[in-house]
């Protein structure tokens, strides 16, 4: 099931948040994606494990994925262990993604963190023959090291490698992210759950605000931003730049 981009997130909805545009913009120029969450959301304050899981079928076809999955780490206590590595590895061989998307290096939330961290060294070891995956139905896998790893931004400003033009998937992204229902603002959410930090309209205001501000040196309306592991990133023709 090869895929062009392969995007990770710890919870449910931080793709969403963070590079959805980019996989639209992607998608509209033929491009095959997928999502792999690493945990089930299952600590958030606000929804069940259910509702995350029924929100995220959502906002995949939104999106337009051509398969999504959860590996069901522990949401909060995860670690960058070897059973976390080799769950991530193998989706990593599964898909055979030329560039994957991961959590930012650092943010507010430490679960967002860890799963930078957890992408880099999963990102590098799904190439080493030497580590045995299997599908479920017992199959060896491939070895497979996608050409590009970037991480996205989320709540915490860093200042961005490259900024993906998203102007015209502006709305779309909006609709996933709403997708969740249980978690971000909703004038039909009657329910009686405390509020968060992100279930707030200033909290959708702010990714608008971000995606401005991101968007704004560049000549763009909006834009989502990434840090390179590699800083020496190639390039063939350098109109592609623009």
């Amino acid at each position: 099931m090869k895929v062009d981009i392969l995007a990770i997130g710890a919870h449910p909805d931080d793709v969403e948040l963070s590079c959805s545009g980019t996989i639209l913009a992607q998608g509209a120029l033929g491009k095959t994606t997928a999502v792999v969450d690493l945990t089930l959301g299952e600590l958030g304050t606000r929804g069940t494990v259910e509702t995350r899981k029924e929100e995220a079928a959502i906002a995949s076809k939104i999106l337009g994925l051509k398969a999504r999955e959860n590996l069901e780490l522990a949401d909060g206590f995860y670690q960058n262990d070897k059973e976390s590595q080799l769950k991530l590895i193998a989706a990593i061989r599964r898909y055979q993604p030329d560039i994957v998307l991961a959590n930012a290096i650092f943010d507010r939330h430490p679960d967002h963190g860890k799963g930078a961290r957890l992408a880099y060294d999963s990102f590098f070891m799904a190439g080493l023959r030497k580590i045995e995956t299997f599908e479920a139905d017992g199959t060896p896998q491939a070895t497979w090291r996608p050409r590009l790893l970037l991480h996205y931004i989320q709540d915490r400003w860093i200042k961005p490698d490259i900024v993906m033009d998203i102007s015209g998937f502006w709305e779309q992204k909006m609709e996933s992210i709403k997708a969740y229902g249980t978690q971000f603002y909703d004038p039909k959410n009657k329910s009686n759950e405390p509020q968060t930090y992100i279930s707030s309209m200033k909290f959708l205001d702010s990714l608008e605000a971000r995606a401005r501000e991101m968007a704004r040196p560049c000549g763009f309306e909006y834009g989502e931003g990434f840090t390179a592991n590699d800083k020496f990133l190639g390039v063939k023709d350098l109109f592609g730049i623009f």
